[in-house]
């Protein structure tokens, strides 16, 4: 049988186009699942859904690796999972090269050792990326000292807390609904801050062109 998996982090995002390429793979309407849920973990009602249908023999299209989730440790445990302990088989559409589960069992015992590699490296990426990230949060809050920011006011501006949200919904892991919940603001004064702060970024970005 073939499936299809989508994700979306939010409810006000679009996954037709997702949908788009599974209907042209000919996938029966009844085996698309759908999530409109943040990719952080799988605890989702339709993938749960469509990992209990999966059986021997099965094969689960994805549009991109992080539609089945953000947390590559639990990407690299649901891959071996559906691959290995279910014998079933992944394919990322936008790179079937790379990511296709089916080349690696083609390979007998060697394809086992090149996957694991393949998932090591996933691994590392992950590892990359919350690195970038922890960095990215860390420069935003140096670039606001520069431009005067006092932190820890107690009316909410740009502090280190706005600066974490931010990069989170900047990133599509939280919608701007839960990014203004987040940090008790109205949402035309949330916009007004990621003006803000965006204009803080880029007048940083120039001057650092213009001292190179």
């Amino acid at each position: 049988m073939e499936m299809g998996y989508g994700r979306v982090s939010a409810k006000d995002q679009n996954p037709e186009r997702q949908l788009l390429k599974f209907r042209e793979l000919g996938i029966d309407e009844r085996y698309v699942f759908l999530d409109k849920l943040s990719g952080k973990d799988f605890n989702r009602p339709r993938y749960q859904a469509m990992r209990l249908m999966i059986r021997e023999g099965d094969l689960i299209y994805i549009d991109a690796l992080d539609r089945l989730g953000r947390d590559y440790e639990g990407i690299i445990a649901e891959w071996k999972y559906i691959t290995r302990e279910v014998k079933a088989d992944i394919i990322c559409l936008d790179n079937e090269t790379l990511f296709d589960s089916r080349k690696f069992k083609r390979m007998g015992d060697f394809g086992k050792v090149m996957e694991d590699q393949f998932l090591s490296l996933l691994a590392y990426v992950a590892e990359q990326e919350r690195k970038k990230n922890r960095q990215r949060q860390a420069e935003g809050i140096e670039v606001a000292k520069a431009e005067g920011v006092r932190f820890g006011r107690p009316k909410r501006e740009i502090d280190e807390m706005f600066i974490k949200i931010y990069n989170e919904w900047n990133l599509g892991e939280i919608t701007g609904v839960k990014a203004i919940e987040k940090l008790g603001m109205k949402r035309r004064t949330f916009y007004r801050r990621v003006n803000e702060y965006e204009e803080l970024l880029k007048r940083q970005t120039i001057g650092g062109i213009k001292n190179d």
